[in-house]
């Protein structure tokens, strides 16, 4: 049964409103009760893919937390649907993490994704993650206008990311920012520099 939430009148507008989809009950239940004590808004809870394709047009959600497995339609084809008719931080709940999954998460529009069980201290973080993964995506896409072409950008600055983390010892945030200074400083592109990154550390 979908479950649709009445925005409480006692929220601030400035609330992020979440649409969870999940099959298992108890972790829908336990999704939403965790997320409302963050602060967030969860405006539905759903048991599959397909209501949340069907759902987030007509509710606009600010983000989506979704199984990767669930009946009718699964997590990431359900990502896909979601992304090509608009970009939103979306979130994965995996029983197990890969350099595949990663991968294929990236192509569906994913941001970050949750390894079961989940537990409280799991979601903010993650959730930030996600955020602010959407919005580096976001300034990627003023360079890059199509939508195809911004996703294998992502996958090459998510690689060079990496790198200048472990190279640099920084945050995730940091090499993010460490790309776009070096991408205006040398007049490229931010594809092209994370290109060059990603390259020169295999020669190393």
């Amino acid at each position: 049964m979908v479950q649709v939430m009445k925005a409480s009148q006692q929220q601030e507008k400035t609330t992020s409103r979440v649409l969870i989809a999940e099959d298992n009950a108890k972790t829908r239940l336990f999704l939403k009760n965790q997320l409302e004590l963050l602060g967030f808004d969860v405006i539905a809870a759903v048991p599959n893919g397909a209501e949340a394709v069907k759902l987030v047009p007509e509710l606009k959600p600010d983000l989506v937390i979704m199984d990767i497995k669930m009946p009718r339609m699964d997590g990431i084809e359900a990502a896909k649907e979601i992304s090509s008719k608009g970009l939103i931080p979306i979130i994965l709940i995996t029983g197990m993490s890969s350099d595949e999954l990663a991968a294929q998460a990236i192509e569906a529009g994913v941001f970050a994704y949750l390894v079961k069980p989940v537990t409280k201290k799991q979601l903010e973080p993650t959730i930030k993650i996600a955020v602010a993964r959407y919005d580096q995506f976001k300034s990627l896409k003023t360079e890059v206008l199509d939508l195809k072409d911004a996703i294998e950008t992502r996958k090459l600055v998510e690689r060079a990311k990496g790198i200048l983390m472990k190279r640099c010892n920084i945050s995730e945030d940091d090499a993010f920012k460490l790309l776009q200074t070096h991408s205006q400083k040398e007049n490229k592109k931010m594809k092209d520099v994370a290109e060059n990154i990603v390259a020169a550390s295999k020669l190393i």
